[in-house]
């Protein structure tokens, strides 16, 4: 019997060298090495594109000068779509354009970008913090342009963005303003004072809260 076990072991041993060797006469490791690499490397290009363009958004905030923050800002919208162009399932790629139009002024191109980014086609790329950062973004822009009839979009996005992440005090005083607009006094005090909880030195939550009669 044992003999009989040793001949199999054997015999598999010999089995699993001729494949090895097989493998390694044609080249397979290496072509499959190759085939990985190549699969992943447009990944990597959108990757570089985005963090470019991240760092070029971030010189444009932090430069006084006009004409440079506008020839930053469109530098990174460029390195933006380049990285779309490769990976359009990146919501990041969708959010930094829409940050960078929004620095040159342009809020409803910045809305549509950070609808994209919302989108079935792209949401799913976000951690639970990050879709309350894009919600609260997209609240700002739909503020921003004015749209009529946005504010129950306004609310509904700046709820569910809490919900994701309660620890942003600018949702919840943004929250609390909506609210006062449809006259909603006691969910607005709840806002505001969920402002405060988060950062308790917010100054215009806590005169929100005294106009409200706290």
């Amino acid at each position: 019997m044992d003999n009989m076990w040793k001949d199999i072991i054997l015999q598999a041993a010999v089995f699993l060298l001729i494949i090895v060797v097989f493998l390694l006469i044609h080249n397979i490791p290496q072509k499959l090495i190759s085939k990985i690499r190549y699969r992943d490397r447009p990944v990597h290009q959108a990757k570089r594109h985005f963090v470019n363009g991240a760092q070029l958004l971030a010189q444009a905030r932090s430069s006084k000068d006009r004409s440079a923050v506008d020839s930053l800002a469109k530098s990174a919208e460029s390195e933006a779509d380049k990285a779309i162009a490769i990976d359009p399932t990146d919501a990041a790629s969708h959010i930094l354009k829409a940050l960078a139009l929004e620095l040159q002024g342009f809020k409803t191109s910045a809305l549509d970008s950070i609808d994209i980014s919302l989108s079935p086609l792209a949401v799913k790329s976000l951690e639970e913090n990050e879709r309350g950062d894009a919600l609260l973004k997209r609240a700002e822009l739909r503020l921003a342009v004015s749209r009529r009839g946005q504010i129950d979009s306004v609310v509904q996005d700046l709820v569910e963005s809490v919900r994701l992440k309660n620890d942003n005090a600018k949702a919840y005083f943004l929250l609390g303003e909506c609210y006062e607009k449809k006259s909603m006094r006691e969910e607005a005090r709840t806002a505001y004072e969920d402002a405060i909880r988060v950062e308790p030195k917010y100054k215009v939550a806590r005169e929100a809260l005294d106009r409200l009669g706290s």
